[in-house]
């Protein structure tokens, strides 16, 4: 009788090497530093001195010339300027979708499912007995078999129609997601680093998207004083402006940017940490940072009510718990009948991924 076969335990056994334990540590700086390789190495000798990273066996030297080996570090020669790769800001947005996809609780992760049944790509795992109308490709044969030889007999085979069972397909629900990050100066202010989580989030987001949902689209907008896009590869690069907040700007373009998109799903995400204070109209500037301006709040509020007619919703996180911006962001998120969530930094991730993960189980016609 084969029992139970015990070994003695080695704790080193699965241990990381010194490279791999100083390249974790890199790659969150790299956060940090917005990109900055030098600063983060910097960062690392500190540390080293402090807690003592390294050896004499595997030194700060030994770990820079691996990582220009290995492809994360590549220096000008002319300057000797050292940059991240290409590899390295891959390695930065892997990360941060193991760190925070990581922390939910494990579930049925689906593939953005419709409850609609047909011919999609996504086999269903519960069958049913065939029906006029139904094709020869969507028959699982290895049931109907089994059916077969349960009503007949094994001896002499034969299948009838009643022994017929049908696996259905469902389709995946192709759904294109803007994520508005707010870059105004705000979210590096009152001693709290705000931009840092929100980064690590959009970057997850985008590892999440391009490889587990290839079909899905995803644009990146970031708004101060105005609004742009940003590239997925420059995320790790991303830094606050001396900006006032924009929303206005940020809303009109992911409007824009889901105008061109064909897929019938469509939705923004809003990471703020504070109610919108600028404006630009004819050219200029309108700012009021004081308070709950209305003409700026007005304008939110309509493009809120442009966003439901067209079947956007918009989803605000808000890094702020100010009683004020709560009024704000409740009257914002009722003429829009989306949602809102105050989140913590650190419980940002999870409530953007499982509302991303939810919201994505429905088809909006």
């Amino acid at each position: 009788m084969l029992g139970h076969r015990f070994i003695q335990f080695n704790p080193n056994e699965n241990a990381k090497s010194k490279f791999e334990e100083l390249l974790d540590i890199f790659m969150q700086l790299l956060t940090y530093t917005n990109g900055d390789a030098a600063e983060a190495l910097r960062w690392m000798n500190e540390l080293d001195k402090q807690y003592q990273l390294t050896n004499d066996e595997y030194g700060m030297g030994d770990f820079i010339d691996d990582l220009k080996q290995n492809s994360y570090l590549q220096e000008n020669p002319a300057n000797g300027e050292i940059k991240i790769t290409s590899k390295s800001e891959q390695s930065i947005r892997k990360r941060s979708l193991e760190e925070i996809f990581g922390k939910i609780k494990k579930s049925k992760q689906g593939n953005h499912q419709t409850f609609k049944p047909g011919g999609g790509d996504e086999i269903n795992p519960e069958t049913r007995p065939f029906q006029f109308g139904d094709t020869v490709e969507q028959i699982d044969f290895t049931e109907s078999i089994r059916n077969a030889q349960i009503n007949h007999g094994i001896e002499s085979f034969n299948m009838h129609e009643d022994d017929l069972q049908i696996r259905e397909t469902d389709f995946k629900a192709q759904t294109s997601t803007v994520l508005m990050i707010d870059i105004s100066h705000s979210m590096i202010l009152y001693g709290e680093d705000r931009i840092t989580p929100a980064k690590k989030v959009a970057m997850a987001l985008s590892e999440l998207i391009t490889t587990k949902y290839p079909k899905d689209t995803l644009d990146i907008v970031v708004f101060g004083n105005d609004a742009w896009t940003v590239e997925i590869k420059d995320l790790p690069y991303l830094q606050v402006g001396p900006y006032h907040t924009n929303t206005v700007a940020g809303l009109e373009l992911a409007m824009d940017l889901l105008r061109k998109r064909k897929n019938p799903n469509k939705q923004i995400f809003m990471i703020t940490d504070g109610k919108p204070t600028c404006l630009k109209i004819n050219g200029k500037y309108y700012k009021n940072a004081f308070g709950i301006d209305r003409k700026i709040m007005n304008r939110c509020i309509n493009l809120a009510t442009q966003c439901k007619k067209n079947k956007i919703p918009v989803t605000t996180f808000m890094i702020a718990s100010d009683p004020y911006l709560q009024r704000f962001v409740q009257e914002f998120t009722e003429a829009n009948n989306g949602k809102a969530f105050f989140a913590s930094l650190d419980k940002l991730g999870a409530f953007i991924f499982k509302d991303f993960e939810s919201g994505k189980r429905k088809t909006v016609y």
